[in-house]
């Protein structure tokens, strides 16, 4: 996935500039491309880009997760128990 989204950012990056110089080398499907569709065009690639590129991090960190073997320090991780704390009675505050 990773790899996926670093192609389609040089594929990205090769439209814009070359968008940029001739808006027909890249529209070439086109009677009248202008750089203002060139610019939207490389808005949304660059978005899915990154989104791309976010979630191949997120399934590499998962798979890395699944891969490690259970220990029991993390197997057995217990909840804090609460200490109980002394509260003064009345009488006591009272006595003072």
């Amino acid at each position: 996935m990773i790899t996926g989204a670093i192609n389609l950012g040089i594929w990205t990056l090769l439209i814009f500039c070359l968008g940029m110089y001739k808006p027909k080398w890249p529209l070439f499907f086109m009677k009248n491309p202008s750089r203002f569709l060139i610019v939207v065009i490389t808005t949304l690639l660059v978005m899915v880009t990154f989104t791309l590129y976010g979630e191949g991090l997120k399934k590499e960190k998962r798979e890395l997760l699944a891969k490690q073997p259970v220990t029991e320090s993390t197997a057995s991780t217990q909840a804090p128990v609460p200490v109980p704390v002394p509260v003064p009675t009345p009488e006591k505050i009272k006595a003072k």
